[in-house]
Order: structure tokens, then sequence, then C-alpha cells
């Protein structure tokens, strides 16, 4: 499984950000949809203690949304994270 994972849902334009972001950093993720696996979203629920999506992962660091994704990214912060994995 790939270092960095997303929860996202099927009608969700902030996942489709985040998902682009990371794509044009060139970073391989793994993507978790709630809507179609059963107890997914309880499961990250319980693992973030939020229920919105999209919730993302780098390594074992728990980013948030993709407004902080985005903020990390405006901060030159996301590079050096991405490149430690």
């Amino acid at each position: 499984m790939s270092k960095i994972i997303i929860y996202s849902s099927t009608i969700c334009p902030y996942c489709t950000m985040a998902k682009r972001l990371l794509t044009a950093k060139g970073a391989q993720y793994t993507e978790l949809n709630v809507d179609t696996t059963p107890g997914l979203r309880e499961e990250m629920m319980r693992k973030t203690k939020r229920r919105t999506v999209p919730q993302i992962y780098i390594g074992d660091i728990h980013v948030g949304g993709f407004d902080e994704l985005r903020a990390l990214d405006l901060n030159k912060e996301l590079d050096p994270l991405l490149a430690a994995l």
C-alpha cells in the first residue's frame, strides 16, 4: 500500500483537488472511497476524529483535508514531507 492515503467520496470537489495536487507533485497515493466500502467512513472517523472527506495521511502524519494540504504546499512544507517518504 502507498505511504499516502486519501479517504475520499465519489462526489467531492475537495477530494479531486487534493488528488490533483498530489499527482502534480508526482506523489503516488492510495484512495479509500468511503462511499463504496461498508464501514470505511466509520473507520475514518475513529482514526481521524473527523467526518468530512478528504482525510489525508502522508506516512504516519494526519495532514487533514485539502485546505491543510494546500497550506502545506503554500508554506513550502509539502515537498519536504513527500521527499521523506
